[in-house]
């Protein structure tokens, strides 16, 4: 084994969960500030995975923020990254969902991608209900 090799292999720590273009992810940073250290989380969905799962791997995840979007690229075995947590896995069709950056509507809805089904309450289904009725006896 060369001497590149080895440092590769040293590089690679912790394990990392599971994930591709189209999941929710939170990702937990280490940041220093002075003598002090703390965690900072950002949420968002992977755009993009890119360089496999060796040394020189990386994902950029996005989100809005404030109307704003915001885009960050981590290494994947980045010392400085504490953990990766998978919040939501969704199916999408694309490596790389770059079109999300410019969707608008339903074309950002595609396949799960943000979309969150509001849970139907029984006021709901009574109204739906009784609005049915209506019609059928007029």
């Amino acid at each position: 084994m060369d001497k590149l090799a080895q440092f590769a292999a040293s590089q690679i720590g912790k394990a990392i969960p599971d994930f591709r273009a189209g999941d929710m992810v939170k990702v937990h940073q280490k940041i220093k500030e002075g003598d002090k250290e703390r965690i900072q989380v950002f949420e968002g969905l992977v755009i993009s995975r890119k360089h496999g799962k060796g040394v020189n791997a990386s994902f950029a995840v996005r989100k809005v923020a404030s109307g704003i979007g915001v885009e960050k690229t981590y290494p994947l075995h980045a010392p400085f990254i504490d953990k990766i947590e998978v919040v939501k896995k969704t199916k999408v069709r694309r490596a790389k969902l770059y079109f999300i950056r410019t969707a608008k509507g339903k074309r950002s809805k595609l396949k799960g991608i943000h979309a969150e089904m509001k849970p139907a309450t029984l006021a709901d289904v009574a109204e739906t209900v009784s609005e049915e009725a209506e019609v059928v006896a007029a």
